[in-house]
């Protein structure tokens, strides 16, 4: 299989060849997508994570066990962690 880099990731394989953690621009390749697979997988899971949550709270409204949003509320408390997070970063 050939693959074509631009030379800003060519430039990169080999950095990575010559600082010793790899013997060859192969090496790097394959880490590069075992990485891919891995963040492609927690992407899959944190889908299918949120696609249970809202169907546990579509049941939940369902049954009636839901309650109104108070936006406001949510807005109040939104602004007050922001505010104490700007007086820590003073």
């Amino acid at each position: 299989m050939n693959v074509s880099l631009t030379p800003e990731l060519e430039e990169m394989v080999s950095q990575k060849v010559e600082s010793g953690l790899y013997n060859s621009a192969s090496e790097v390749i394959r880490e590069g997508l075992r990485l891919l697979k891995e963040q492609d997988d927690l992407r899959r899971m944190r889908q299918e994570e949120v696609r249970r949550e809202v169907l546990k709270g579509y049941e939940q409204a369902q049954r009636g066990e839901s309650q109104s949003l108070d936006v406001e509320s949510v807005k109040a408390e939104g602004r007050k962690r922001l505010a104490a997070r700007k007086r820590r970063a003073s």
